[in-house]
């Protein structure tokens, strides 16, 4: 539930945002009237994340084991992909998302049409909706506890809505910034754990190479794949399921929030390590190099102007 939460609060207060920003621009412009547009277009997203999520978690049902695996795994790679995405764009375009989603309104309202506001509407909302229904989807699949991650989300995003309206009516002040550097730096675990997820997955299915295939190596005597440095690289990298129960509380809040199973291949261990190394280098490289730098004031020249300027310290 914690994971679910803590994904709904970030990609609904990303969400709450644009749609305090677009509103709030159109109503500085004098056009409340063309505010329905907007809402339709708007609509129409969260419509779209609906519709993705009941067609991923229904649709599984008429499909074999086999299919359900690629399926699965390839829509947890896009989820992995999207999520990164985000997160290094948010780092970039963060400063000037506010210009751009203004000048998408201005386009739209010069156009005079219909559909051009809908569509701002749609673009801005539609994106943070598949991105958090995909990676949802991708989380509950690789834990199996949608009970309890279904409320958790919807919980997160209510407490989105309630934060981004309340500093749009400028009643609580939050660090953005902070905020999302924060969130995404969680997001990179998640991530690196779904990736985990869609390697293992795609193993099950034999579309990767694993313990599963014929490349798995084996015992000669049992012909039970081996674990540890003898399994490398398409065996198992280890087994803790005598510690750590699968199935069990700890087991499923390791594997929703870092991606950590009892019993893990190679190539999962090797697929996480280099997402959160590559990833969560280039994460925190961008943090450092997007913080404010102070001013540093010039050095005074003479001893005479310091001393003119007693307020200056």
């Amino acid at each position: 539930m914690l994971p679910a939460l803590l994904i709904g609060l970030r990609e609904g207060l990303e969400a709450a945002l644009v749609v305090g920003i677009l509103v709030a621009y159109i109503r500085r412009l004098g056009r409340a009237d063309v505010l329905g547009r907007m809402w339709i277009g708007i609509g129409l997203a969260i419509a779209l994340a609906l519709g993705i999520g009941a067609v991923l978690t229904f649709g599984a049902y008429a499909l074999t084991s086999e299919a359900e695996e690629i399926i699965g795994g390839t829509l947890s790679l896009v989820a992995v992909a999207m999520v990164t995405w985000m997160i290094f764009w948010m780092q970039k375009a963060g400063r000037t998302m506010k210009s751009n989603l203004q000048g998408g309104v201005d386009r739209a309202l010069a156009d005079g049409g219909l559909w051009a506001l809908v569509a701002v509407g749609f673009v801005s909302v539609a994106r943070e909706g598949i991105e958090t229904t995909l990676l949802l989807w991708s989380m509950v699949q690789s834990s199996g506890d949608a009970p309890l991650a279904l409320p958790g989300a919807l919980l997160g995003l209510a407490i989105a809505v309630v934060v981004g309206w309340l500093i749009a009516r400028g009643a609580v002040c939050l660090d953005l910034r902070r905020f999302f550097a924060w969130t995404g730096g969680f997001l990179v675990i998640v991530a690196a754990g779904v990736l985990a997820y869609a390697v293992m997955d795609l193993q099950e299915a034999g579309v990767l190479p694993g313990p599963f295939s014929a490349l798995a190596p084996v015992d000669p005597g049992t012909g039970i794949v081996l674990t540890g440095v003898a399994g490398f690289p398409f065996g198992w990298a280890f087994d803790a399921s005598g510690v750590i129960v699968p199935g069990g509380v700890w087991a499923v809040l390791l594997q929703a929030i870092v991606g950590f199973m009892p019993h893990m291949t190679w190539l999962q261990v090797i697929a996480w390590t280099l997402y959160i190394v590559v990833v969560g280098a280039l994460f925190i490289r961008g943090i450092r190099t997007g913080r404010p730098r102070a001013h540093v004031a010039a050095p005074a020249q003479t001893s005479s102007l310091t001393s003119t300027s007693p307020g200056a310290a």
